[in-house]
């Protein structure tokens, strides 16, 4: 799966994307996925350490954090957008 990670995210963690293999897709949501990147390092602990402006795409489309990832081929992580 493409992981990609937009501002902040990608500051944080160093990169702007990567391809993660995920066998279990059709069991994991996106919460337990994120659970799984945040021990990846420091940085991906820091990036996702407050879930409440953590926003998700999967596929270009938003959804929450109880999705199932399930076939989807790319997941984006974004914080929360301001406009004017």
């Amino acid at each position: 799966m493409k992981v990609l990670y937009f501002a902040w995210f990608r500051d944080r963690i160093g990169l702007a994307e990567e391809e993660i293999d995920l066998s279990d897709a059709d069991k994991l949501t996106v919460k337990d996925f994120i659970g799984e990147l945040a021990k990846r390092g420091d940085g991906y602990a820091t990036a996702f350490e407050d879930m409440n402006v953590v926003h998700v795409a999967l596929d270009m489309q938003e959804v929450d954090h109880g999705t199932l990832i399930g076939g989807a081929s790319e997941i984006a992580f974004y914080p929360p957008f301001t406009g004017g």
